[in-house]
């Protein structure tokens, strides 16, 4: 009675290259959530100067995505049907509970979802908590 190999058992979980559309929707909400924390600190001409800097990068970093997904979208609609809409179609919990097949290697989707989220969420998070510090300092 040895351990129990696990390599060895299959799973029919759905394997997918894409992120649902709720991560697209979640990392725009959490940009959005850092913008309001940053603005906290405009006070002066300069520093709301420097933000609205800060406010255009961070539009450029979300409007490339949504421009190229665009077009991908209309392409696909001209009649090359290489991938069916069915992907964006599912609900969230069903696609997180199949998997995710990145560039070097497949894990669980919704492990992926979380690893694609934390970075902006501990950023958007990190400047709220810094502007409820500095609203009471």
């Amino acid at each position: 009675m040895g351990a129990k190999d696990t390599s060895t058992i299959g799973h029919n979980r759905p394997v997918s290259q894409r992120l649902h559309p709720f991560v697209y929707k979640a990392i725009f909400a959490l940009a959005v959530v850092f913008l309001l924390g940053v603005w906290e600190f405009a006070g002066d001409e300069y520093t709301g100067y420097l933000i609205a800097v800060v406010a255009g990068l961070v539009f450029v970093a979300l409007a490339l995505p949504f421009v190229l997904w665009r077009i991908r979208r209309s392409h696909r609609r001209r009649g090359r049907a290489e991938e069916s809409d069915a992907p964006e179609k599912e609900t969230f919990g069903d696609w997180a509970a199949g998997d995710f097949q990145g560039w070097q290697d497949r894990e669980k989707a919704g492990n992926a979802a979380v690893e694609v989220l934390l970075p902006i969420a501990a950023v958007a998070f990190g400047m709220v908590a810094f502007s409820i510090v500095s609203s009471f300092t």
